[in-house]
């Protein structure tokens, strides 16, 4: 019966909400999605779920349905909350959500490429860091700046950007780079930007850098940031570009597909659905 529904329900919702640059394009049969990635050449879209569900990697189709499951082995799911790749393919899981801002244990898994297409795979290695600029675990509310959700792997390096679980929420979050090598690291501060005023539809959820590697993406609920450029200059606030997607949900996830097109899942909100949703950034440029 849900496979009957799905074309309904996306023809009703794509007229009812989904507004006028976001198309869903699936139904997530998971409800707690928490990061996307997708590989060229792969037969399926990449997703892990957060804390509360078992260390595995799933296989999505293009319709948002599960093909394909990978247990971690050696792998604890403490907070999964962001899924990324290098250019070969190797996927990297950040365990590194940290909402009271008390852990001394964020950690990323690599899983070689190879690996998954088998039920079970190893991790390769881990990449455990730190920021030096916390003191305590937790810090006092009003600096609660070291929970991460969004992340990507570039040249050797991850670039992680965090969510502002702060009090009285302002938009600032910081950038951090930390390398890709086994062991344990100093996470480096890069820069601390802003995103915009109000939680609900400016705390970040999710990154990803284009397959070209000059475009990084951050995602909210109803808002991605374009950054161009990044690689040769570094982050400053004049080049993040808004995008509003006039589409409001808990969206946790965003990857490319290619250089202009965009992926994003959400988490199933009571009573209703989790979608996989698709974007095109020559859409969003055109209405400025």
């Amino acid at each position: 019966m849900k496979n009957l529904m799905l074309p309904f329900l996306i023809l009703l919702l794509s007229c009812s909400g989904t507004g006028k640059y976001v198309k869903i394009i699936g139904e997530l049969d998971k409800d707690e999605i928490s990061g996307i990635e997708y590989v060229n050449g792969s037969k399926w879209l990449w997703a892990i779920e957060d804390s509360g569900n078992k260390a595995k990697i799933h296989g999505l189709a293009e319709n948002g349905e599960t093909k394909h499951t990978v247990n971690i082995k050696k792998a604890d799911n403490v907070d999964w909350e962001d899924i990324t790749s290098d250019k070969e393919g190797n996927l990297y899981i950040g365990d590194f959500g940290n909402n009271k801002n008390d852990r001394e244990d964020l950690v990323i898994y690599r899983v070689d490429r190879d690996d998954l297409k088998d039920d079970e795979a190893k991790v390769a290695y881990e990449v455990s860091f730190y920021y030096p600029e916390q003191e305590k675990f937790p810090p006092k509310k009003s600096k609660r700046f070291y929970d991460v959700e969004s992340f990507f792997e570039l040249n050797g390096n991850f670039y992680l950007f965090t969510k502002n679980r702060s009090a009285r929420f302002d938009g600032r979050f910081n950038v951090y780079s930390v390398p890709n090598k086994k062991g344990k690291h100093k996470a480096r501060l890069l820069a601390t930007l802003n995103s915009c005023d109000v939680y609900r539809k400016c705390a970040l959820t999710g990154a990803d850098i284009s397959p070209d590697g000059k475009t990084a993406v951050l995602l909210s609920g109803d808002k991605i940031w374009l950054i161009e450029g990044f690689a040769e200059k570094g982050f400053t606030q004049d080049m993040m570009k808004e995008y509003k997607l006039e589409h409001y949900s808990q969206k946790e996830g965003i990857c490319f597909k290619d250089d202009n097109t965009l992926l994003m899942v959400d988490e199933k909100p009571k009573n209703n659905s989790a979608f996989l949703y698709q974007v095109k950034i020559s859409d969003l440029k055109s209405k400025l």
